[in-house]
């Protein structure tokens, strides 16, 4: 009986299959330049590309209304249902989860051209170094930050920012640090991680990627006034010379939630015990 599972001697041998490799698998599983682009506009219209442009409007507003810039306050994390904690509190949680829904996203689509939150440095590979230089950057950026809001706040640039209108609810603290640590994921994976990693497949140069990274980080600020417009388009071409140094988003993310949390936390023990502090 012939054995059917035999090879004709007359085909030829088929050669191995070559490794599966990050450099052989991301080229082949990229969409076209077209498609990329289009994936890069509806993450920026689902997050922070949307906070961009309400913010730009916001601006317009303030600088239309009849108080000056100093006068008018902006309010980071208010009250979602005043005199009915629980249900505040349930209100608060639901905002902080959905709002990295573009995380996750971000993530999925990274797996499906055969990368991942690593290829960023969205992990836990080297948390010493994650969380060192993290602390180091919270502190360089902090510092210059606070100076930037009070110098602008004196010079009429930027409104008056209240981090938190929470009444002192129980649960304020828990959320505050909640909210900064969904400020520094959601904006750090997004406007630096997974944008500058994009645009550099699309065949941008890294230094007009950051600068594009730098630009929208400002204006989705801009509600804040124009000095931390400036502020914060300084940190974003600090951050991204850090993300091009070191290909790891995941210490900007540790000092973006440092950062968040002295604010948010320590300006609710500050209100009311230094006049001269604009709060």
């Amino acid at each position: 009986m012939t054995d059917r599972t035999r090879q004709d001697p007359s085909e030829p041998t088929p050669s191995p299959a070559a490794p599966a490799t990050a450099e052989t698998t991301v080229p082949n599983l990229l969409p076209d330049r077209s498609l990329l682009r289009w994936e890069i506009l509806c993450v920026l219209a689902l997050s922070l590309g949307a906070a961009a442009i309400s913010a730009t409007i916001t601006f317009l507003g303030v600088l239309t209304a009849p108080e000056s810039m100093a006068d008018q306050t902006a309010n980071l994390i208010r009250s979602r249902a005043e005199n009915r904690p629980w249900l505040d509190l349930s209100l608060q949680l639901y905002a902080v989860v959905f709002a990295l829904a573009p995380v996750a996203l971000v993530v999925y689509l990274l797996h499906r051209t055969g990368e991942s939150a690593r290829t960023v440095g969205f992990d836990r590979q080297r948390p010493w170094f994650d969380t060192w230089s993290g602390l180091l950057l919270a502190g360089a950026i902090g510092a210059g930050g606070l100076v930037v809001y009070l110098v602008s706040w004196q010079l009429g640039l930027t409104r008056t920012i209240v981090p938190s209108t929470l009444e002192g609810h129980w649960w304020e603290m828990p959320v505050l640090v909640l909210q900064a640590l969904k400020n520094g994921v959601l904006e750090e994976v997004i406007v630096v991680g997974y944008l500058l990693h994009r645009l550099g497949q699309l065949g941008w140069s890294p230094w007009k990627a950051v600068l594009a990274s730098s630009v929208l980080r400002a204006f989705y600020h801009l509600y804040q006034g124009v000095g931390m417009f400036f502020g914060n388009l300084v940190m974003g071409l600090v951050f991204g010379w850090f993300y091009l140094r070191y290909g790891r988003v995941m210490p900007l993310v540790v000092a973006h939630t440092v950062i968040d949390i002295v604010a948010f936390v320590g300006a609710v023990y500050l209100i009311g015990r230094f006049d001269w502090l604009p709060m």
